[in-house]
């Protein structure tokens, strides 16, 4: 790896390595190192050397990796479940510092699961926090966001006694709303993690020892992005005092970072290269891939200011190898793809969780009802059966009228539902252009046909109980030997069906509406839209059309939008449509090669947009089969109807080219797999009024 190679670079770039801390231990090592040699509890042991591990994280990556794997090993062999998770997520920290982020990744999802499963609420959170800072490495902030807040979370709900790790995730909240830029939030964050750190217990830390020199250095971070340049250098020089107590070599180097982007920024090319090269000789020992990273390349910018071009180009190698070690698209890639299984994995156990939670309700509410009509019985038998049976059948008759006046309505309400249904079937038979659509519409289709069957029958057998019942009212009352409760529960039927017809009446007047407004014909206006937000959603709606159809069909979705994309006068409902296409073949090629049953094939879709001087880009690839010459020169050729495969992309090539005056085009690259679509939008010219 790269880092193998950088003494040698170092040292011919003039910086000289900082002296190694002998110990290289903090303050809480010795009394855990004293604590394991003393304990005869294997499961004791193990949870020891976990501990152990996580006090030598910012200072000796090779003893995390020791005595976490001396621990896995003694809890594998006992199998002890709660003990492995611990071990697994110590050295998932050690590969996400030295930049393996996907296998960190995996090694922190197998050490989750390990944690839910022992129930171990403590290492579930310290997991989750890990998890978030993998993300936030990569400066992607959201998902980090979410991974800390479900840990915070579980702190909370919890009630750890783990002072150390409740500031740690809080403080984490405070950075990545940095990264976002709203600094309000940051700062609420913050300060509260401060104001926790303040109040601690002095000595009192856990393994993961005292947070204040990460607290400060954050805290430096928002007063510079807020202007305040001289508080910010006092928040980064306390940060790197308070590291050396701890041995947390990871802090005092991002503590010099700090200060030297800082100097860099105010034009003191001194001491911003000072700075940084104390930076990268603490983190090179480590090895700290993402702080190698920032100050090689701090570094290497301030000697080619300087034309210094040796110093720069050594610079500039140490760079790219960190560069390769931790943004290697292909690494990506894996990071990505775990990353939308897992979130599959989590919705899928939120949705079986759900499920469960419905069945009990319904299981109780099924019991509680039954209690109620045996209660209901009993009372019935033991009062006057002739006296409240005038009264009853008074009571019935007034019901029924209602509910006659109900069916009165709910027919109504059907009529027109279906003379909907009528129009809308002519518009999209009118509509031949739309005719590739119908694919897509076919599930809304079966959709509509289930609820409006079941109102037919469902008022078919109401009418069959309603004649029934006039029938036994025409002889002028109850037969005599007539059973009520044949009559009564004709009657509960009769009320059951006509709540199941509204309820059938509403999911089809709920379907053609959506119907009817996805459906809408082309050529309406045209009005400012935000592509990328378009884009994104009828990307993710073709996608879970299909996963709707194959429920074992997933798909990585990889987004690379230009965030600085302008707003473009579309016709929304035209450039849909053009979308729905060019999806579609996308994930149907990535279905079929799933389907192929290629071993480690994990199927992709990536969309990106961009501008350039005279179009806006939208581009679509897959990774399923390379498509051939013959069939790309046919790729946009209408297809015949009732072809089976994927919707016919003839009709996105006539609205971006005819409605939009764009382009279509589609490509396959010789050796390598899949297939790429691009759109070409004109912008309109300069100084053009807007719609």
């Amino acid at each position: 790896m790269f880092y193998r190679f950088l003494p040698a670079l170092l040292l011919s770039g003039g910086l000289l390595l900082l002296p190694l801390v002998a110990a290289a231990q903090s303050p809480q090592t010795r009394p855990l190192q004293r604590a394991l040699a003393q304990t005869r509890a294997d499961t004791t042991r193990v949870l020891l050397l976990a501990d152990l591990a996580a006090t030598y994280r910012y200072s000796r990556f090779d003893s995390v990796q020791y005595y976490a794997r001396r621990g896995l090993q003694l809890a594998r062999r006992i199998g002890y479940a709660k003990g492995e998770g611990r071990c697994l997520s110590r050295l998932g920290i050690l590969l996400g510092e030295r930049g393996n982020l996907p296998q960190a990744l995996r090694v922190n999802l197998r050490a989750l699961a390990l944690n839910e499963a022992s129930h171990d609420a403590e290492g579930t959170a310290r997991t989750l926090n890990q998890t978030g800072l993998l993300y936030f490495a990569l400066d992607d902030y959201r998902p980090s966001l979410r991974y800390y807040s479900r840990s915070l979370a579980l702190y909370r709900r919890a009630g750890t006694t783990d002072t150390s790790q409740l500031i740690s995730v809080i403080a984490n909240l405070g950075a990545s709303y940095e990264g976002l830029h709203q600094l309000d939030s940051a700062a609420f964050f913050l300060n509260r993690a401060w104001q926790l750190t303040t109040r601690a217990r002095p000595g009192g830390w856990s393994c993961w020892g005292n947070p204040a020199p990460y607290l400060l250095r954050e805290l430096g971070l928002l007063q510079a992005s807020q202007g305040h340049y001289r508080e910010a250098r006092s928040f980064y020089r306390r940060s790197a005092q308070a590291s050396r107590p701890e041995n947390d070599r990871r802090s005092a180097s991002r503590a010099y970072q700090y200060l030297a982007e800082l100097y860099q920024q105010q034009g003191q090319a001194d001491s911003s290269i000072f700075y940084a090269r104390q930076a990268l000789a603490l983190a090179y020992p480590l090895p700290f891939v993402v702080g190698i990273l920032r100050n090689s390349a701090l570094l290497s910018e301030a000697f080619e200011r300087r034309r210094q071009l040796d110093s720069a180009l050594q610079y500039l190698h140490i760079m790219r190898m960190a560069q390769d070690s931790l943004y290697n698209p292909r690494r990506i890639k894996q990071l990505d793809a775990i990353g939308f299984a897992e979130q599959n994995r989590l919705l899928e156990l939120e949705a079986e969780r759900r499920q469960l939670l419905t069945r009990l309700r319904t299981g109780a509410l099924l019991a509680g009802v039954a209690g109620l009509l045996l209660a209901s019985l009993l009372l019935w038998r033991s009062n006057r059966r002739r006296q409240r049976a005038h009264q009853r059948l008074q009571g019935l008759h007034a019901q029924l009228r209602g509910q006659a006046e109900e069916l009165t309505e709910q027919r109504d309400n059907l009529v027109r539902t279906l003379r909907e249904l009528k129009i809308a079937q002519g518009q999209l038979v009118l509509r031949e252009r739309m005719a590739s659509l119908g694919e897509l519409m076919a599930g809304v289709s079966h959709e509509i046909q289930q609820p409006v069957h079941n109102v037919r029958r469902l008022a078919a057998v109401s009418a069959e109980l309603c004649q029934e019942l006039r029938q036994e009212w025409g002889r002028g009352g109850l037969a005599p030997g007539t059973e009520p409760e044949v009559t009564d529960e004709m009657l509960r039927n009769l009320e059951q069906n006509q709540r199941k017809i509204l309820v059938h009446s509403q999911r089809a007047e709920s379907i053609v509406r959506g119907m009817l407004e996805y459906s809408q014909g082309g050529g309406g206006a045209r009005q400012l839209t935000d592509l990328n937000g378009l884009a994104e959603e009828y990307l993710r709606l073709v996608y879970h059309d299909l996963r709707a159809k194959n429920r074992y069909f997933n798909a990585a979705l990889l987004l690379r939008l230009d965030p600085t994309l302008e707003r473009l006068s579309v016709v929304r409902q035209d450039l849909g449509r053009a979308l729905v296409g060019v999806f579609s073949a996308a994930l149907l090629a990535v279905q079929q090669r799933q389907q192929a049953g290629e071993e480690d094939y994990v199927p992709q879709v990536e969309l990106s947009t961009r501008a350039t001087a005279a179009n806006l880009e939208i581009r679509v690839r897959d990774n399923g089969p390379a498509r051939s010459a013959d069939a790309l020169a046919t790729l946009f050729q209408r297809f015949p109807a009732g072809a089976e495969g994927a919707l016919s992309l003839a009709l996105s090539h006539d609205l971006i080219t005819r409605g939009h005056g764009g382009t279509l085009t589609a490509r396959s690259f010789p050796g390598q797999e899949g297939t790429e679509y691009c759109i070409r939008l004109p912008l309109p010219p300069a100084g053009s009024p807007g719609p």
